[in-house]
């Protein structure tokens, strides 16, 4: 780096993986600006920078002080020891700037000595204090798996005759006539802890699994034209194990699409526009690979040019786009992954789900939405057209649907009237205004977003909210 790309760089300003100090007189400040960017995606240290971006620089002797405190900060001031890069660029009359860069840590989560877990939060810095956070950190490096978490129930809510047919398909066995040899098998199956069924063991084998978690089913709307709206042509909830959401939502795509009569003779009843593995292959990605540390349904939006196939959580680790578009995968719930393969659902593994479903319907855009926190399918449809002067997909008779009811939790409705106090409030003052974990604020302010309720407007540190026409009209559920 010289110092033409060093002032492009400073220009831009301070975010989530750049950080300028003027000074380092605080060895454990530092340290918890190391412990924040391991504990995130790394980033880079720009020592000798002021706040606004003026090219102060170092001394020679600074920097051999500053050094020092680095060395100090990285090794005896953290815990795990974080490997940090410096690098000096001169800036003329004898000045530098140092320039130390933090990769992303591989043995998360990185304390500081006081025993403290720093995230980055934009340009700032924040502590750890949900054991929802800790959680997605676990989570991150495969120290913890959703779906091998205890439920608290017992083994009386297993369906017993589906893992009877489920033992003799996949493994040639019976099920089990002794209490004790049926939870050494299901200990095996790594479905149960102890007495209780583990969230895998819930969602694949028991009766009524909303009873327990109804947050872990799917709702499915069809719409009128290309927007959300208040009005739909058809509506499902679906609830039960995985194979049955499945196989629900699977029948409900399907009566939605359209036909097309494929050179068929005029009495058959065609063709659907897109072909069905598409949506096998789409619908068992969202249900198996979903993050279950989020509680919220899939969602499934059909549109008349479009449908969406919405699911809760990021994709995991390094995974891009481009990456599950070339097969690559990673196992976030290896549990879910491993049952579902055995004849379950139809589920092929080795990353191939997206690549089928690519093959057969090329027209597929995938998004993941870092603000909202979810993975979106989207399976771009045929547009028709009758004749050249008639418009392109508009609905024959009017819907006779009632409006959907597009409720707000009562701790949404606190945020929008905080909000409307103060469009300029950040998250911490949120959470301190009603006592919540700033995790939970930041939950449930997703969920605005992805609901087209709320937005922000401008930059986090100088930017606003902006509650939509739609929000002032939402009432509590």
């Amino acid at each position: 780096m010289d110092l033409k790309e060093l002032i492009v760089i400073i220009s831009k300003g301070e975010d989530g993986q750049l950080q300028f100090k003027e000074d380092v007189k605080n060895v454990d400040s530092l340290a918890a600006e190391m412990v924040a960017f391991s504990n995130s995606k790394g980033g880079r240290i720009f020592i000798g920078v002021t706040n606004n971006g003026d090219l102060k620089g170092l001394s020679f002797s600074d920097v051999d002080r500053i050094n020092q405190h680095i060395s100090n900060a990285a090794s005896q001031h953290v815990r795990s020891p974080i490997s940090v890069d410096t690098k000096n660029v001169s800036t003329g009359q004898n000045r530098v700037v140092i320039v130390v860069t933090i990769s992303e840590g591989g043995d998360k989560p990185y304390f500081d000595h006081h025993g403290i877990i720093w995230l980055k939060n934009g340009a700032d810095k924040r502590r750890v204090h949900s054991k929802e956070e800790l959680r997605r950190i676990f989570q991150e490096v495969h120290l913890l798996h959703a779906d091998t978490l205890p439920t608290r129930v017992g083994l009386k809510a297993i369906n017993v005759p589906f893992l009877r047919e489920f033992l003799r398909d996949a493994y040639g066995r019976k099920y089990p006539q002794s209490e004790e040899l049926r939870l050494q098998l299901l200990e095996n199956l790594s479905i149960v802890k102890g007495n209780y069924l583990n969230l895998a063991g819930l969602l694949l084998f028991g009766k009524e699994p909303q009873f327990v978690r109804p947050e872990f089913g799917l709702k499915a709307v069809c719409f009128f034209g290309k927007k959300l709206s208040d009005r739909y042509v058809d509506s499902e909830d679906f609830e039960g194990s995985l194979p049955e959401i499945f196989k629900g939502a699977l029948a409900f795509i399907m009566r939605n699409l359209r036909k097309v009569q494929n050179q068929k003779s005029f009495n058959s009843i065609g063709d659907p526009e897109i072909p069905e593995l598409v949506f096998e292959e789409l619908l068992v990605n969202a249900l198996i690979h979903r993050d279950y540390f989020i509680c919220a349904p899939i969602r499934l939006l059909v549109f008349d040019d479009r449908i969406e196939i919405n699911s809760p959580g990021n994709l995991p680790d390094n995974l891009t786009i481009e990456k599950i578009q070339s097969g690559r995968s990673v196992h976030r719930n290896p549990t879910l992954v491993s049952l579902a393969a055995k004849g379950i659902l139809p589920y092929r593994g080795l990353g191939s789900g997206i690549l089928q479903a690519l093959e057969h319907w090329p027209k597929i855009r995938f998004v993941n939405d870092l603000d909202a926190c979810s993975f979106i399918s989207v399976v771009e449809r045929e547009i028709v057209r009758a004749s050249v002067n008639e418009p392109i997909n508009e609905p024959i008779n009017e819907p006779i649907n009632e409006p959907i009811k597009l409720g707000l939790s009562e701790i949404q409705v606190l945020i929008l009237g905080i909000i409307r106090a103060d469009p300029k409030i950040g998250y911490e003052d949120i959470a301190a205004k009603i006592n919540k974990a700033r995790a939970t604020i930041t939950r449930n302010i997703q969920a605005l977003k992805s609901q087209n309720i709320l937005q922000r407007i401008g930059s986090k540190k100088t930017g606003c909210w902006e509650i939509s026409e739609k929000g002032s009209q939402l009432k509590p559920e």
